[in-house]
């Protein structure tokens, strides 16, 4: 399969090192990681260590494949879908956080998939990417209905899911994403903004102090999906809140690598999601609100 890397950072460049040992990959990336994998190929280690030679690029614009999957920060999705939008693809599948895949709908003619990913990545120089943690990637049609139906969708879902399983990822199909994006950003509500501010790693938000923060972040979340017409029950957020905690306990999650880099962070794609939708469906979420604010106005050391 022809795959498009859009956003070759740490995550889509493991994503993407992975799927080069078994299909045609290009990676999308800044420059200087772009010619450092050009000149002596992409190094994975970690917990999978293979050396691979993607091909490079830096121009965004009339790329083609057979799906794009898109991995950039949340806050520079209506960039890439312009980009995007001057390519040719099959299938366009956001393994981003935050909600990103409406934007990509009103900008692309395409089928768009949603996905997350519970692989750790972290980029340790240009041409060299560490997988932390092994996880899983879930995928399916993205719809904000949790009953509509696509069946072109749901057919390059199964065909992208078999690509990420020939080259050895493991890959849950889903039919529907409405339910998991929501479990999705709880988890992200809690861990993200909580470990930035706390300078943990994830594991430590299963731990006193911090648990209870998270776990109100991750409820809170759950109240505005049900309001929002989706059954993620308080209990099956906070436990996926634990299970993705757990087993990703060694990592340092993206947002604690922005506010220490003294990045732009995706608190408001995650955090400010939950905010959002909160105001609009009358349901009051205070500690995504507080944790909101706080990333916003926390300094790097």
């Amino acid at each position: 399969m022809e795959i498009v890397v859009f956003g070759a950072g740490s995550l889509g460049s493991l994503v993407g090192g992975l799927l080069a040992g078994t299909h045609d990959v290009t990676l999308v990336g800044r420059s200087a990681h772009m010619r450092a994998i050009e000149a002596d190929g992409l190094t994975v280690g970690g917990a999978v260590e293979t050396t691979v030679r993607p091909r490079t690029t830096t121009d965004s614009e009339g790329l083609s494949g057979d799906v794009v999957l898109v991995t950039v920060k949340a806050g520079d999705t209506a960039t890439a879908a312009e980009a995007l939008s001057t390519g040719s693809f099959n299938t366009v599948c956001s393994l981003q956080n935050g909600f990103t895949e409406e934007t990509l709908v009103a900008e692309l003619s395409v089928p768009v998939l949603a996905g997350t990913v519970t692989y750790g990545a972290r980029l340790r120089e240009p041409g060299h990417v560490d997988c932390t943690g092994r996880g899983t990637v879930t995928l399916g049609p993205y719809t904000e209905d949790s009953a509509a139906d696509d069946a072109a969708a749901a057919e390059r879902a199964a065909a992208v899911g078999e690509a990420f399983r020939a080259a050895d990822i493991e890959t849950d199909v889903r039919e529907n994403m409405a339910k998991q994006r929501w479990e999705k950003l709880a988890v992200n509500a809690a861990i993200n903004p909580v470990t930035a501010l706390a300078r943990v790693e994830n594991g430590a938000v299963c731990e006193e102090p911090l648990w209870p923060v998270a776990r109100r972040a991750a409820r809170e979340t759950a109240a505005v999906a049900r309001a929002s017409g989706v059954d993620l029950s308080d209990d099956t957020a906070v436990e996926a809140v634990r299970t993705v905690a757990a087993s990703t306990a060694a990592n340092r999650s993206s947002m604690l690598q922005d506010v220490d880099a003294g990045r732009v962070t995706e608190i408001e794609a995650i955090n400010g999601a939950v905010v959002e939708r909160g105001a609009q469906y009358g349901v009051d979420v205070p500690t995504n609100r507080l944790l909101t604010a706080l990333v916003n106005g926390s300094k790097p050391r």
